[in-house]
């Protein structure tokens, strides 16, 4: 087995998804939407997506943005993680 180095992302990258998964209520979507556009200010709301859980406790919101460096998607991460309402930023 061979040491592999993750993939580069070139800068500035279109459409580079980031999916939030937490709690099932509009103060979590509302915050996860608001965060990322103080991020990302050219993100478009509509184009993030919302599916729920089997038993309706979570929320999955998948959003993307033109990430323009790392320092931009890791401001983003730690923001949104350090919500309670918020469980996992992938």
């Amino acid at each position: 087995m061979t040491d592999q180095e993750p993939p580069k992302i070139e800068f500035p990258c279109e459409n580079y998804p980031i999916k939030i998964m937490g709690d099932a209520t509009e103060a979590m979507l509302e915050f996860a939407l608001a965060t990322t556009e103080r991020y990302a200010p050219d993100f478009d709301r509509t184009t993030a997506t919302v599916k729920g859980s089997s038993k309706g406790r979570f929320h999955s919101v998948t959003v993307f943005i033109t990430a323009t460096g790392l320092e931009q998607l890791q401001d983003l991460h730690q923001t949104l993680i350090a919500s309670d309402s918020v469980k996992m930023v992938l």
